[in-house]
């Protein structure tokens, strides 16, 4: 993958082509982005630069790197047992899917990735048989004799002991051995690690950045391309699934208004809690990635009924389908009195749902919670 292919971050790619030219390589990044933000292609470019650049054949090894076969490119990425990987996953088991979500969904999350190695209802993580591998790899020479490239994707589900299995190798890694952490949340890596790695920030795409991606990749008018990308808040991976009508944002809207109804009619109404209760139970029932999705989506959700009711209507881009629902008629229930206690309980959700908690408890409470709020006087 080249600098060319990925959309925008103009000033990363020169400040990543800059630093290798002058050969100022850090042994170990954090790159941190959102969702879509491009924070995977730029690392496997920025791979690519380093073993490359320099070499004596590049076209050889511009193709290896293109099919994700170099063999001093590595990767490390969540993982957990599936049909064909019965115990002790760990990433070189699932090569030959990386390389084709890689090829097919670039800009994809991590819920994409456990879908394609049909794994949906787990949770992915790094563990520790995942940290073995990678200090074994990395104890090796270089094949081609220059650089040595670890990609790790979505370092914060390290958990514990597999972080602190790395952190010496990441402190004081071998001669020509660059780490590539790539994370999304980077308060949920250990402040160890992070503290060894030098990190770069990735902001949401802009709208043109999303509709020159568009234009370039589908058979898309511009018009169309213009309203995907106001509606995917700068989340590329989120405007190629609301072009391809795949996105699961249809039905979070129809569990969000279930929930928001039931939540509303619940005060002072203690058989409504039946409804609530049966909310829980359906969406518990869900693996915990959609679960964490869903919530996600509440986040959002709110923030642009706060910005609608507060009049800020350019950066509102939500659009909701359900008859009978209108976002300006509930924006005034969100107001500065609640939302960072709304913001606080989603968050707390998503925590404990994270940390393999009772979901069906978590949302329950979650929603009690919410038939308080919701009333709040501003």
């Amino acid at each position: 993958m080249h600098f060319s292919e990925i959309l925008g971050q103009e000033h990363i790619k020169n400040h990543l082509q800059k630093s290798a030219n002058n050969g100022r390589i850090p042994h170990a990044q954090l790159f941190v982005g959102k969702e879509g933000s491009g924070t995977l292609p730029m690392a496997i470019a920025y791979a690519q630069y380093l073993l490359c650049n320099n070499n004596p054949n590049p076209d050889v090894c511009n193709l290896k790197c293109d099919k994700l076969t170099h063999p001093d490119l590595h990767f490390a990425f969540p993982v957990t047992t599936n049909d064909k990987v019965k115990k002790h996953p760990i990433s070189n088991l699932f090569l030959d899917e990386w390389r084709q979500f890689i090829a097919t969904e670039p800009y994809g999350n991590l819920f994409n990735w456990l879908r394609s190695i049909g794994v949906e209802n787990k949770q992915g993580i790094i563990g520790v048989d995942e940290a073995e591998n990678i200090v074994k790899s990395l104890q090796l020479k270089s094949y081609e004799g220059g650089y040595k490239v670890m990609i790790i994707w979505m370092a914060e589900t390290m958990n514990i002991a597999s972080a602190n299995k790395l952190l010496k190798l990441i402190e004081e890694p071998p001669s020509k051995t660059v780490f590539i952490l790539i994370a999304e949340n980077e308060e949920q890596i250990i402040s160890t690690i992070r503290s060894r790695c030098q990190v770069l920030h990735f902001p949401i795409l802009s709208e043109s950045d999303i509709v020159n991606g568009l234009l370039s990749s589908q058979e898309i008018t511009k018009n169309e391309a213009q309203k995907i990308a106001h509606q995917c808040d700068g989340n590329y991976n989120k405007a190629l699934h609301l072009f391809h009508h795949d996105s699961a944002d249809t039905i979070f809207e129809e569990w969000f208004i279930t929930w928001i109804r039931a939540a509303f009619k619940a005060k002072g109404n203690a058989a409504v809690i039946n409804e609530l209760i049966g909310w829980s139970d359906s969406i518990a029932k869900s693996g915990r990635e959609t679960q964490k999705r869903f919530l996600n989506y509440c986040l959002q959700f709110f923030r642009q009924a706060l910005l609608m009711n507060y009049k800020a209507n350019k950066l509102v881009f939500l659009e909701t389908e359900t008859p009978g629902f209108k976002l300006q008629n509930f924006a005034p229930f969100v107001h500065g009195n609640n939302i960072m206690d709304i913001n606080k309980e989603l968050n707390d959700a998503i925590y404990h749902i994270e940390r393999n908690g009772n979901a069906k408890i978590i949302l329950l409470d979650l929603s009690i919670k919410l038939t308080r709020l919701l009333h709040t006087k501003e």
